[in-house]
């Protein structure tokens, strides 16, 4: 267990006793999927309250946790978690630059932000969201004014009036297992071999669950998340080669 790794317990470990101290909703900063399985792996060290995610729109993955000391407080829905969006649109369409998720990020950090207080961000063509933590949402709305040479308007919206539809570019290939490290290598046309670091690195999450062992065996609809590169839907196998070789379809997230 690492410095931040300890870090991280005694911070939601102290979040949830004064959750459950109190009787209140205690929110966390956002957790990325690696924060959220260690949070799933100290669960029966904390005290026994519920605990609900959400990121602002339902296939976030960067997500807040709330812990819920209010015996009122049922299901997600009747929490109003503090966090807010912001629409991104270059103020000249023509002249904008083809940014990337990378170049968002760094913008915002730039203004001197923590990641932890900025949750996904979502880009749309020429136009992104970014969703943060509701106390810092005004002063991302007006210091951040231009990313790379694009110079963008920001503007806080309501949570309703964004609307998320996935992109997706479906793959296919064929493998002669179905274990983690061949589909792996279909969805992002990389050697197996050079994706064994990620998985054993714990870089790779099944349906948000870390996975460290390559021969993993995927199923239909299993949703895998790599840092770093991206994540994709695994459709699953329609049918077998003649050379008894797997066929197998995914879904990348574009």
């Amino acid at each position: 267990m690492d410095k931040d790794e300890q870090l991280l317990r005694r911070r939601l470990y102290d979040l949830a006793n004064n959750a459950y101290y109190k009787g209140i909703c205690v929110f966390s900063d956002f957790l990325n999927l690696h924060e959220q399985n260690i949070l799933e792996c100290m669960k029966h060290e904390l005290p026994g309250i519920p605990y609900f995610s959400y990121g602002g729109f339902l296939e976030a993955e960067r997500r807040m946790i709330c812990f819920s000391g209010d015996d009122n407080v049922k299901k997600t829905e009747d929490i109003e978690f503090p966090i807010s969006v912001i629409s991104i649109k270059p103020q000249n369409r023509k002249f904008s630059d083809a940014l990337t998720h990378r170049d968002y990020l760094g913008a915002v950090l730039n203004l001197g932000i923590d990641r932890s207080i900025v949750g996904d961000i979502i880009i749309n063509d020429i136009e992104a969201y970014i969703f943060c933590t509701r106390s810092i949402s005004e002063f991302i709305a007006d210091n951040l004014i231009k990313i790379k040479h694009t110079n963008i308007s920001a503007s806080i919206i309501n949570k309703q009036d964004f609307h998320y539809e996935p992109k997706f570019k479906d793959i296919s290939g064929t493998v002669s297992s179905i274990r983690l490290d061949s589909i792996l290598s279909v969805a992002f046309n990389k050697s197996r071999s050079s994706l064994t670091g990620l998985i054993k690195g714990g870089k790779v999450f099944v349906n948000g669950k870390e996975v460290i062992s390559n021969s993993y065996e995927l199923k239909d609809n299993d949703l895998v998340s790599v840092r770093g590169h991206g994540k994709f839907l695994y459709v699953g196998t329609p049918y077998k080669t003649k050379k008894g070789r797997y066929s197998v379809k995914v879904k990348l997230y574009a």
